[in-house]
C-alpha cells in the first residue's frame, strides 16, 4: 500500500512561457501606443515566439516553426492593413509613405503599421529557416 497515493515521482516543472507571453504582449502594446518602433518590434517578436513555444511545450505541436511563420504572416497582414488605410491606393503613394516613415513629421499610424510588418517578416523568416534547418523547436531557458 502506498504511503502517498496519487503522488508521482515525476514532478512537472512550471513553464516559463506564460511570463514571456505576458511580457511580450505588454512590450508590444507599449511600443505600439507610444510609437517606439524597437520596443514594439521586440515585444511582438517575444510574444509570437513565446506563443509558439508555449504551444509546443503543451504538446499541441511537435515543432513550433509553422505556427511561428503563421503568426508572422498574420502580423504582416495586420500591419499592411494599417499602412494601406492611411495612404491613397497607389503604389507611388505607398512607396512615398514608407520612405517618409523615418522622418519626424511622419504619419504615426504608418510607422506603427510598419513596425508590425517588420516584426511579422522576422517571425515569418524565422519560421521558414527553423523549418528548413529541421530544428526540433524553441527550448525554454
Amino acid at each position: 500500500m502506498d504511503e502517498q497515493p496519487g503522488v508521482s515521482d515525476e514532478v512537472r516543472l512550471s513553464s516559463p512561457w506564460p511570463m514571456f507571453v505576458a511580457l511580450g504582449l505588454t512590450l508590444s502594446e507599449v511600443g505600439i501606443v507610444l510609437n517606439l518602433i524597437p520596443i514594439s518590434v521586440g515585444g511582438l517578436l517575444l510574444f509570437a515566439g513565446s506563443v509558439a513555444g508555449i504551444v509546443q511545450d503543451a504538446g499541441y505541436v511537435s515543432r513550433p516553426w509553422s505556427l511561428l511563420g503563421t503568426l508572422g504572416a498574420v502580423l504582416v497582414v495586420l500591419g499592411a492593413i494599417l499602412v494601406v488605410t492611411q495612404v491613397t491606393p497607389s503604389v507611388g503613394a505607398l512607396v512615398d509613405a514608407v520612405a517618409a516613415a523615418t522622418t519626424p513629421d511622419a504619419n504615426g499610424i504608418v510607422q506603427r503599421g510598419l513596425s508590425v510588418v517588420l516584426a511579422g517578416l522576422v517571425c515569418l523568416v524565422g519560421g521558414v529557416v527553423g523549418r528548413a534547418t529541421g530544428r526540433r523547436g524553441i527550448e525554454a531557458a
